[in-house]
């Protein structure tokens, strides 16, 4: 989530110490000046940075609810009693623990059917916390890869302080317990934003930083090589290679339920479009191109045929019966693999699903003998389990929870018994044991619930766009809520990439939000992928004013319906949610009285040139396109603010070590409201990437710093 930039022509009123006003032209206010706040490490801008964050924690720590927030959102996040989630492999439940005794966590597993039980055995397999004392490391664990079928020699991957970038290094748990530990000799990759699949026990196709001249513009990889064990990484052998103008390239691997291995990469010429090629099993020759849309994704391989999911329409060239060769944006659809393969040309593709113009696929899971499909229908997910008879694709509903959102948690081409899951806003999450064979479904855990849900309920309601489209929000309120408009309300909204927003539990909200007396609003806007592909594109480029406006309309409906009043209301988002937030606090600053404004983008004509930024011009459009750079102007909320009007106090929150949207984002704009003597409040967290929290203690305190700021603003009307 990057130099030309322009000022913003008009007045800005600032009081100085001396109570004397002070007219301020915009020109006088040098964006280029802010730009050493995108040193991330650099001197001048940390001090800025600790100077901001003493000024912020002092005003918010110093709120005598603070304490107790922080509290209760500890609580939550250090409970024993909360699900561990896991994997399933080779009849071991693999799961990474973290709580106060255990800051950075564990990675452990246990046993299947001790897993059933209340009490597990668990069996430690490695302690990042002890890890980075013994090795002065500030290590933040990012995953595992096993190498099958065998799944004890693994690749761990452990980031500084949170970041996307990670070393790799090689682990081996074939004997468990005390006794695994790092592999001497073993894969060690140096730190990068890297991808890997094991192509056998002593070689990895592998993308990296290879050196210079090997990273895309959006800083990923796009050559991809064979490292072998024991061979220096400048003598691994290239068997892939992208352009520099790609967002990235990436090996990747498949399996059949035979256990037979496929080999290839992804080259994501943009962040939506994206070719994919496999590499003949013989190991000579050149690599398949599969013959699908650059708008497709494919899943895996499920009964003989490659499943994928349709993010366009498509007419597959050869021999299609069904629909008249033609398939839509949003179907799901698999054609025959050794066909295929046999001599690369595609036979028949058949339809598997079909979205009405409500639903949407959400996911797909691959067990070993049903594929397992969410499905949301008008927000709401439930869980289709499909298998092939014969010539057709027959499906079944899994028998879970209705109008919340179920799903499937883990499953794998290997087992029998999938993972899935159920949650609400009121209803805490759910796991259940999915057996694929018999269709058994068992409750297996449920998380506490956090707060008494019996007081409040859900409504589903629409908001009219400006352009005329029915906008889905949530919201959760009390039964017996006054219709005066001043109720405290927060509305969340992300509004970007096509990611759902469905409903989901939230111990924290119901703790420090509805139990004091606020109400809580999820909006279903345009760029999110609620109603598949179109309701995602509706808003791409010089279109994505739609997704404001369709904020905007659920905070106005809410007005309307007296629920809220702008006093009253906040607005809550982050990443491109924090991009939402900013424009909100430029287009309508009138409309909320507090704005949390997480790990945003703000400044749109540099977002391009900082970190990962490069990737999502088909989402925000390119500022070297002179229409796309003009919308842009207009949009970007670093750009947009106006000296002459009244802001509410704005809340940053972004993190040092995020490597994917840039903190120097939330940095320049609020040095820029403070050169114009606007009001903000800013806190940096030095660790925690992207997520802007490294461990449960620095996630309690970005919690409770945030409803804080809200019951200030909305609660106290401050």
């Amino acid at each position: 989530m990057r130099t030309i930039v322009l000022g913003v022509a008009a007045a800005v009123l600032a009081a100085c110490a001396s109570q004397e006003e002070t007219t301020v032209t915009a020109k006088a206010i040098d964006r280029d000046a802010h730009l050493y706040l995108e040193e991330v490490e650099g001197a001048d801008a940390l001090a800025w940075v600790r100077a901001q964050n003493e000024r912020t924690l002092k005003v918010l720590e110093g709120d005598t609810r603070f304490q107790g927030y922080y509290d209760a959102a500890l609580k939550i996040a250090t409970s024993k009693e909360r699900i561990p989630y896991g994997s399933i492999r080779k009849g071991y439940v693999y799961n990474f623990w973290q709580d106060e005794a255990h800051e950075r966590g564990l990675w452990r597993r246990t046993t299947l059917s001790d897993y059933a039980g209340a009490s597990p055995a668990w069996e430690t397999l490695l302690d990042i916390d002890a890890l980075a004392t013994k090795e002065g490391a500030n290590w933040v664990y990012k995953g595992v890869q096993c190498l099958p079928p065998e799944q004890t020699r693994c690749l761990l991957s452990l980031s500084n302080g949170g970041k996307d970038a990670v070393r790799v290094r090689e682990y081996s748990i074939a004997e468990g317990g005390a006794k695994a530990g790092f592999v001497e000799g073993g894969f060690d990759l140096p730190e990068a934003k890297s991808s890997f699949v094991w192509e056998n026990k002593d070689a990895l196709l592998l993308s990296t930083d290879w050196g210079p001249d090997t990273l895309t513009d959006s800083g990923y990889p796009f050559v991809v090589k064979r490292l072998k064990r024991g061979q220096a990484m400048d003598a691994a052998g290239e068997v892939f290679r992208g352009a520099k103008d790609n967002v990235g390239v990436w090996p990747l691997s498949m399996e059949d339920e035979a256990g037979n291995r496929w080999f290839g990469v992804s080259q994501a010429e943009t962040f939506f479009t994206s070719s994919y090629f496999i590499f003949p099993q013989s190991g000579e020759g050149a690599p398949i191109q599969l013959p699908i849309p650059k708008k497709a994704s494919p899943v895996g391989l499920f009964a003989g045929s490659l499943v994928l999911t349709l993010e366009e329409d498509w007419a597959p060239q050869g021999p299609n019966s069904q629909e008249g060769g033609q398939f839509k944006a949003g179907d799901l659809v698999a054609f025959n693999w050794a066909s295929f393969m046999a001599d690369g040309r595609l036979g028949q593709v058949e339809l598997v699903f079909r979205p009405t113009p409500k639903q949407a696929l959400q996911g797909v899971g691959i067990s070993k003998n049903q594929l397992l499909v969410n499905i949301s229908d008008n927000v709401a997910v439930k869980v289709m389990a499909y298998t092939r008879d014969g010539a057709n694709w027959v499906s079944k509903e899994v028998p879970l929870p209705p109008n919340g959102s179920a799903g499937v948690i883990y499953a794998d081409h290997d087992e029998t018994t999938a993972f899935l899951g159920y949650e609400g806003y009121l209803s805490p999450d759910t796991l259940y044991t999915y057996d694929t064979t018999s269709g058994d479904v068992k409750q297996l855990r449920q998380l506490p619930a956090w707060f008494d849900a019996g007081p409040y309920k859900v409504d589903q309601h629409e908001a009219t766009s400006k352009d005329g489209t029915k906008v889905p929000y949530f919201v959760v309120h009390k039964k017996e809520i006054k219709l005066d408009g001043t109720n405290p309300t927060l509305v969340y909204g992300y509004g970007g990439f096509q990611v759902s927003q469905t409903p989901g539990y939230s111990g924290t909200v119901g703790k420090l939000w509805l139990e004091q007396g606020g109400v809580y609003v999820m909006a279903n806007i345009r760029g999110g992928g609620e109603f598949g592909p179109a309701w995602h594109q509706a808003g791409l480029k010089t279109k994505r004013q739609v997704v404001y406006d369709d904020f905007i309309a659920v905070a106005e409906d809410l007005v309307t319906k007296k629920i809220t009043s702008p006093k009253h209301m906040g607005a809550m988002g982050g990443s491109n949610g924090g991009l939402l937030m900013g424009v909100m606090f430029t287009q309508r600053p009138d409309l909320f009285n507090a704005i949390v404004c997480q790990v945003p983008l703000l400044d749109m004509l540099r977002y391009h040139l900082l970190l990962a930024g490069a990737s999502w011009i088909d989402e925000y459009g390119d500022p070297a396109v002179p229409e796309e750079r003009a919308w842009l102007e207009k949009l970007s909320p670093y750009h947009n603010v106006d000296p002459a009007k009244t802001y509410p106090e704005i809340y940053f929150e972004t993190s040092t070590k995020d490597d994917r949207v840039h903190p120097g984002h939330a940095r320049k704009m609020a040095k820029l409201l403070e050169d114009m003597g606007k009001p903000f409040l800013y806190y940096e967290n030095i660790d925690g990437g992207h997520s802007a929290a490294a461990n449960q203690r620095e996630t309690a305190r970005r919690t409770a710093l945030e409803f804080t700021y809200l019951a200030r603003k909305l609660i106290d009307g401050k």
